[in-house]
């Protein structure tokens, strides 16, 4: 971790003191979930750093799209298949900026690693519990949450879908760099165009805000939700990315969509990234869910 401190102090200065900052408000267990992300997937110097160019690049452009939101209050206008061609199937930038730029998100964000632990204490803990182990994720991104599940569950078994071929690769990587391949398949496909085999336990993060008809995506998943099952959806909220065409307002809004697809919330969990800087501003929130079928 001190490598990835003294690149930002040296080369990306807007991102110094961020590595200081979450490892004084988390403690001895961000420093190790961290550390061992960092060892297992960026080792050596180069690598660290390309990935500390995408988190850097990745921010920057997330705060100038933030503050064009804050004045509009509203996403700009594009398609899913826009945001498909500028980003899904846009390798180079896949895989030098978003994808290491999200993963470090999740380290580096206060609310997005308060949604981890959310994730660990409201949905894994019960999956560890279980008879059955076996789950899915949809939309994987970094797989960063299927990690978790099969770091922290011997016995799990999973499958990885995502739209994206640089998704899927970087998910082989990175559930092949904790030597859990040969418990996790990865999907190149669409769930909606081919359906997926039913599971008891479903991870989806931060995908709605990606689809024109997030309700039609829920009702996908809810079909793929064995009887007794349960799911961990979330959803980013006023957050402006060049990929998130759906704006949702509020936490409840998503949980409305829950509902209409059937869903039934066992517990939910809402954190905001910052201060508003003047009242009545939207911020970034992450939403989370635990639900089940109704």
């Amino acid at each position: 971790m001190q490598s990835l401190r003294d690149v930002f102090a040296t080369r990306h200065r807007f991102s110094k003191g961020l590595v200081e900052r979450a490892q004084a408000a988390f403690g001895p267990a961000w420093s190790r979930d961290f550390e061992s992300m960092l060892v297992s997937l960026f080792p050596g110097d180069d690598r660290l750093g390309a990935a500390a160019r995408g988190y850097a690049a990745f921010a920057f452009d997330s705060m100038r799209r933030q503050k064009a939101f804050e004045a509009e209050r509203e996403y700009p206008n594009k398609t899913y298949a826009d945001a498909a061609r500028e980003v899904y199937f846009n390798e180079e930038h896949m895989e030098r900026e978003y994808l290491p730029g999200l993963l470090l998100s999740h380290f580096l964000w206060p609310h997005h690693y308060r949604q981890i632990q959310f994730f660990d204490t409201a949905f894994l803990s019960g999956l560890q519990r279980a008879e059955s182990a076996t789950f899915a994720e949809v939309g994987i991104g970094t797989a960063l949450f299927s990690r978790r599940i099969l770091e922290r569950t011997p016995s799990a078994r999973g499958d990885g879908y995502d739209i994206s071929p640089s998704s899927c690769r970087y998910a082989e990587q990175h559930v092949a760099a904790i030597g859990a391949a040969d418990r996790y398949v990865v999907h190149c496909q669409d769930i909606l165009e081919t359906p997926m085999t039913p599971v008891p336990w479903l991870v989806c993060v931060e995908v709605l805000e990606h689809l024109e008809d997030p309700v039609g995506f829920l009702r996908a998943l809810r079909s793929a939700l064995q009887p007794g099952g349960k799911a961990f959806i979330t959803a980013a909220i006023n957050a402006a990315h060049s990929d998130h065409i759906y704006l949702y307002r509020s936490a409840a809004e998503v949980e409305q969509d829950l509902e209409r697809a059937g869903f039934t919330i066992e517990q939910s969990f809402a954190a905001t990234a910052f201060a508003p800087p003047a009242p009545g501003v939207p911020v970034p929130v992450a939403a989370a869910f635990v639900a089940y079928a109704a």
